[in-house]
């Protein structure tokens, strides 16, 4: 009996719907049909240029149609992927292929951090020009690597901690998609406004929209302006983006709630979603926003959608198929979808979480009704005298002050108190300078004062991974 495998779920799936748009991007539409044939004969020339199951492909691209075709070609020889963001540098991504020992490695040649080497990759269902590179193994396999059969290898860009190769097999995969899919109701009448990465989000939601027959919409570039179009030309359902992407909707005058008439459900995701931007979008368009809590290990647990414009910080109940716990104050989730392993250094999903509780690294608290609210990460924590700040809850107080776009909260090292809080603030277009004063006033009023920065730093950009969430130290 054939093991489950993601492709074959897709067009298993979608075999209704060979007529209907799966993906549509500017004037280019590909159907179920199309995708399906364009993606077996994807396959047989990447087999053709010695791609074999258990390969480690390491893929750059520009999100788009040729990204979907050719992750689903990879997958299908079950080979596995390893995404490479378009926004790593040279040697990040030098160390990257290095590391993880890939096979080969396919570039498209518009982003690729250099001009890309190896043999040009053409095909009559590719619309952009790639490089195609092949390497000889250099070190042997890890002890139960071939077992797994892996369908992505994904190195985390995460806040905190080394970056570990989060190992993916199909089989996780389904069980995530349809996991998540109690929250999201995706159906093959949906049509999916995408603009995010999908060197960051694709094992979870396009997969999960290409399963359900969905039409997904590519509407990312250029930004707002492909968005705005996007909306005002069709009946976008679910619109998938993060908080900035809803902070420039509600900013730009081109659009009104006439244009969101289709829309049932807008997601936010990639980074915590600020008080200020949910309520701002209800404000706008009477619409709330839908929060999705992801964690690369273990997918999307939460899916949390307030009543009309109450938003607290609060994730909700998880998912039915999970469970989560507190120890010591650190967020345990439990339920289908775990990572299957660690890739550098190599461990089994029974060494990663042995009793089948994923220990997050977030820290929370659960309400008697079982909802979430997360305070911060277990590292960033500060310690002032003996005393614990989250960052994550001075900066959500900071971003609702006028004239303050975002922040960051971290710790500078004191002889006598341990930390001393401190703030980094990146001011709203138009605002010409911070009253310090009036900002101290307004975290008086909404802080504990060994809470509140000890100085605040204007400056230009604060750092982020290349997912988009803030960098800490």
């Amino acid at each position: 009996m054939d093991r489950p495998h993601i492709v074959r779920a897709i067009f298993r799936e979608a075999a209704a719907r060979t007529n209907a748009p799966a993906l549509i991007e500017g004037s280019r539409t590909v159907s179920y049909a199309e995708l399906a044939q364009a993606v077996g004969r994807l396959s047989a020339e990447l087999e053709r240029r010695g791609v074999r199951p258990l390969d480690r492909v390491a893929f750059l691209c520009a999100d788009s149609i040729d990204y979907v075709l050719l992750s689903l070609a990879i997958l299908s020889l079950d080979a596995a992927i390893v995404p490479i963001s378009p926004g790593l540098m040279l040697d990040e991504c030098a160390a990257l292929l290095e590391h993880l020992d890939v096979r080969h490695f396919l570039a498209d040649a518009a982003v690729a951090p250099i001009s890309a080497t190896g043999d040009p990759f053409r095909a009559p269902d590719l619309e952009r020009l790639f490089r195609f590179d092949s390497f000889a193994p250099r070190r042997p396999e890890p002890a139960g690597y071939a077992d797994l059969r892996p369908a992505f290898i994904r190195f985390s860009s995460g806040t905190t901690g080394a970056s570990k190769g989060v190992v993916l097999t199909h089989e996780t995969i389904l069980e995530r998609t349809e996991a998540a899919n109690a929250g999201l109701q995706i159906t093959h009448g949906d049509v999916v406004g995408w603009v995010l990465s999908m060197s960051f989000h694709f094992v979870v939601t396009i997969l999960l929209f290409l399963r359900k027959g969905a039409t997904i919409l590519l509407c990312g570039d250029p930004l707002p302006k492909a968005l705005i179009h996007a909306l005002r030309t069709h009946p976008v359902t679910v619109l998938y983006a993060s908080p900035i992407h809803y902070r420039l909707l509600s900013e730009t005058a081109a659009l009104g709630p006439d244009d969101f008439r289709a829309l049932r459900l807008a997601v936010s995701t990639a980074i915590q979603l600020p008080e200020a931007i949910a309520r701002r979008f209800f404000e706008r368009f009477g619409r709330p926003l839908t929060e999705a809590y992801g964690i690369i290990e273990v997918g999307l647990p939460f899916i949390h959608s307030p009543a009309a414009g109450a938003y607290d910080g609060r994730l909700g109940r998880p998912l039915p198929a999970y469970e989560i716990r507190l120890a010591e104050g650190e967020v345990l989730i439990r339920g289908p979808g775990l990572v299957d392993a660690y890739f550098s250094p190599w461990q089994m999903r029974t060494e990663i979480a042995p009793d089948g509780w994923f220990c997050t690294g977030d820290l929370g608290e659960i309400a008697p009704n079982g909802e979430l609210r997360l305070l911060g990460r277990r590292k960033a924590v500060i310690n002032f005298s003996g005393m614990k700040i989250f960052p994550q809850e001075v900066e959500t107080v900071l971003d609702r002050f006028p004239g303050v776009s975002e922040s960051l909260v971290y710790g500078e090292p004191h002889p006598e108190f341990g930390q001393l809080p401190q703030a980094k603030l990146v001011l709203r277009d138009g605002a010409e300078s911070l009253d310090v004063r009036a900002l101290r006033e307004f975290c008086r009023t909404h802080l504990a004062p060994h809470k509140i920065p000890k100085a605040f730093d204007v400056v230009d950009a604060l750092p982020k991974t290349a997912s988009g969430k803030l960098r800490r130290t």
